[in-house]
């Protein structure tokens, strides 16, 4: 049986990547910092289908116990899925800097932690892929989310540099660019319908990208469009545009 390790098992985009892995007969690993929550995930999953889950506390913060956590794995998964971030408060980052640092740590340090660990692991069995949900916020730096969004441009480029170290070793990377889904984090938001994704969407479209080794997927093809457009604005204009 393969195993997929889903790291920040506990949100909604999480546990839809975990029922489908489930259904497709993987053995899954869940890990989140708060068992509290990860418990009663696992324990629905485990009367839903008919495959051995395990759950298991990891703290993307706690960048010194990742090695630890790792090589504590009885098993090790053929595929391991980066979904866990955090928002941020554009505006309390602007005079906090914990809040810039929160923000940075766990979408950006925690996250390089982790899968440099995963990544030598995958390099010496000369397989395995890894999987990094970044965000369409990294394309482009603004001024309503640019803290964030600068630490997922850089976990964009580290995945990116990642995947051209790896894919001589047969090891595949990639990295998802979700746009806007409709989760628990973004029910208070007006979202465009026509832009926004469920989380069983992004399920689908995880899991037939690693089957098909994909390097780059947005979840709707429209974001993919968007942001070549949003990329390309001149400066002088986008200065403006107050984005």
């Amino acid at each position: 049986m393969k195993n997929v390790l889903i790291l920040g098992a506990t949100s909604d985009m999480a546990q839809a990547i975990a029922k489908k892995y489930a259904a497709e007969g993987w053995g899954l690993l869940l890990a989140a910092r708060n068992m509290e929550r990860l418990e009663p995930v696992a324990g629905d999953l485990r009367v839903r289908s008919n495959t051995e889950i395990l759950a298991l506390e990891f703290d993307a913060s706690d960048f010194s116990n990742h090695p630890t956590f790792y090589a504590s794995l009885k098993t090790k998964p053929d595929v391991v899925i980066c979904v866990f971030g955090y928002m941020g408060d554009q505006t309390l980052a602007r005079t906090d800097f914990d809040e810039v640092r929160r923000t940075i740590d766990v979408n950006y340090t925690g996250a390089v932690s982790i899968l440099n660990v995963v990544a030598e692991d995958f390099e010496k069995r000369g397989s395995g892929s890894i999987v990094g949900v970044s965000s369409v916020a990294g394309d482009r730096g603004r001024q309503s989310n640019y803290i964030y969004g600068s630490a997922k441009a850089g976990f964009t480029a580290y995945l990116a540099g990642l995947r051209n170290r790896l894919a001589k070793s047969g090891v595949h990377v990639m990295t998802v660019k979700p746009g806007f889904c409709r989760t628990k984090m973004t029910e208070s938001l007006e979202l465009p319908a026509a832009l926004t994704a469920e989380p069983e969407q992004v399920a689908n479209a995880v899991f037939h990208g690693v089957e098909k080794k994909r390097n780059t997927i947005y979840i709707l093809w429209m974001w993919r469009w968007i942001m070549l457009i949003i990329r390309h604005i001149p400066e002088v204009i986008f200065k403006k545009m107050g984005m």
